[in-house]
């Protein structure tokens, strides 16, 4: 996957992680195309950029958990759409909002 320039230079702060959520599946095996209401939200996508980590009560960084590169699963509601100069979109969630990473 490249990444626009805008998007490498992003760097989310704290515990915030960067998604790039996967693509709605538009058209079935059989090649019929699925209208735009019919779609699903995608609840899955891949880390594209992560933030130093958080800092506890003592003031170290506490790092994160999620790298570059993982596939993750997304609630359904939440985070903060990001469009990019090439527009591209992409969405900024704390590390506590997502739910599970995917292997």
């Amino acid at each position: 996957m490249s990444l626009s320039g805008a998007a490498k230079r992003l760097i989310p702060m704290f515990d915030r992680v960067l998604v790039q959520r996967a693509e709605a599946i538009t058209k079935t095996k059989g090649g019929i195309v699925i209208p735009e209401k019919s779609q699903g939200k995608v609840l899955h996508g891949t880390v594209i950029a992560v933030g130093p980590g958080s800092r506890n009560s003592q003031g170290d960084i506490v790092p994160l958990q999620i790298q570059v590169g993982d596939k993750v699963l997304l609630p359904e509601y939440g985070g903060t759409k990001v469009e990019l100069e090439d527009n591209k979109e992409f969405h900024l969630f704390r590390e506590t909002d997502i739910l599970a990473k995917l292997e």
